[in-house]
């Protein structure tokens, strides 16, 4: 059963209890995704769930979740990328769990092993964990996923994206085949269809935008701008803007490069990839949070996962090596019903680049120009990757168009729904 209209809470089966704490935490009326998703997880359903990143969909799994879980023998399984997207998860339903007697726990590498066997052993309810760690404490037993219920994959086509298929299919083969499988992701390539066809039981579809759509609430611009003059582009934008803004780069070396170079020019910046410890991401991520840092500068390490609201400005310094991940970096802004602005820079080298995102977001990306810089156009059949240089300083407002759309559809799976194709080749971890 899904409700046709979308009025609130009260009308998505939920226990009273669970309506009186969302209540109480002032969720007045669900988001697309919570409105189509929660009633059929309820049920018990498989899901295949098409949303992009900031649109409510933890609590869309989390709810029906937790629901579930107090009148069902076992646990609930969430499987996450990153260590990150993890911790934000935890953040958001653990204050949930807890109200219903629920432990939670997360099991990610960079944080220590003795602490996560501790809290296995107080038997929680809810795990989430990153698949290597996960796969640790398997091999070592320190747990066991036999009383494994609910299962959700959250960003499935990241964790494939990373190299996590082996992990996670071993992961699959651990569970019970007698369990809910809840798998969201921002595109659905094919991959991800063969991996529902073959652990999924007749999974309901449920989507809000179609696979590789940007969200409707960004507007996004593109400058093409030689290798040397990015900084001065990247420099001018922040003194336009003055909120909050995410710059990524394509290397963990670049990014330690911009953020020393925004230091240099005056700006509070921290930097986040994989060259950092656990505890230097959580404090540049609080630091962003607070306020204490208005720029992050990060690999694509947080494309996704982090779940910050107001940040007013993407900067796609390089633009992403896997095309796809442009999606879930613009992402970050115009959160929460709110609008955000991105801006990229391409090189003219990067025309074939430009196309297959224009492709992926079927919308051309605007192109800006200023007077303060030579107008350039894209090398046709060239391709190079990304570098940078040089600094500079003057105002720009662009125009910009907004992207995306927000339909819903609920259906059966494999009803035409390996919209976006993958351009990932042969897979393999990336050190981000």
């Amino acid at each position: 059963m899904i409700p046709h209209e979308n009025t609130g809470f009260q009308h998505l089966g939920l226990a009273p209890k669970m309506l009186g704490l969302i209540e109480s935490m002032k969720f007045v009326k669900p988001t697309p995704i919570q409105h189509k998703a929660i009633p059929v997880a309820l049920e018990g359903n498989d899901i295949v769930g098409v949303a992009q990143t900031g649109t409510g969909k933890t609590m869309a799994f989390g709810i029906p979740m937790i629901q579930r879980l107090m009148s069902t023998q076992g646990k609930g399984l969430v499987l996450v990328p990153t260590r990150e997207l993890a911790l934000q998860v935890e953040e958001v339903l653990h204050p949930v769990a807890k109200q219903f007697q629920l432990k939670t726990v997360v099991l990610i590498g960079g944080a220590s092993s003795y602490t996560q066997i501790k809290e296995l052993r107080k038997n929680p309810s809810i795990i989430i964990a990153t698949p290597g760690r996960l796969i640790d404490h398997l091999e070592q037993r320190n747990v066991q996923l036999k009383d494994v219920r609910i299962l959700v994959l959250d960003e499935a086509d990241r964790m494939l994206d990373m190299g996590f298929q082996p992990q996670v299919e071993r992961i699959l083969r651990s569970v019970p085949q007698d369990r809910q499988t809840m798998l969201f992701s921002a595109t659905i390539p094919p991959d991800i269809v063969s991996l529902a066809s073959r652990h999924m039981k007749l999974p309901i579809h449920v989507e809000i935008a179609p696979s590789g759509t940007a969200a409707a609430s960004v507007t996004q611009e593109l400058f093409i701008v030689a290798h040397d003059k990015k900084k001065d582009v990247m420099e001018m934008l922040l003194n336009q803007y003055s909120g909050a803004v995410l710059v990524f780069t394509r290397t963990k070396n670049k990014a330690r490069s911009i953020t020393r170079m925004l230091k240099d020019f005056g700006h509070k910046a921290a930097e986040i990839h994989s060259n950092r410890s656990m505890a230097q991401r959580k404090q540049a991520m609080n630091g962003f949070k607070s306020g204490q840092y208005r720029i992050l500068v990060a690999t694509d390490i947080a494309s996704r996962g982090l779940d910050v609201t107001g940040i007013e400005l993407v900067i796609n310094y390089d633009l992403p090596e896997d095309i796809e991940n442009y999606v879930h970096r613009i992402g970050r802004t115009g959160r929460a019903e709110k609008s955000g602005h991105a801006v990229s820079l391409a090189t003219p080298d990067q025309g074939s680049d430009v196309e297959r995102i224009e492709k992926l977001i079927r919308k051309p990306l605007p192109r800006m120009k200023h007077p303060d810089f030579v107008g350039h156009e894209f090398i046709k059949g060239a391709r190079s990757p990304s570098r940078g240089g040089g600094r500079g300083s003057k105002p720009y407002r662009g125009g910009g168009q907004r992207s995306g759309n927000s339909r819903g559809d609920s259906r059966g799976y494999g009803k035409g729904n390996s919209r976006g194709k993958s351009s990932r080749g042969q897979r393999q971890k990336r050190s981000y």
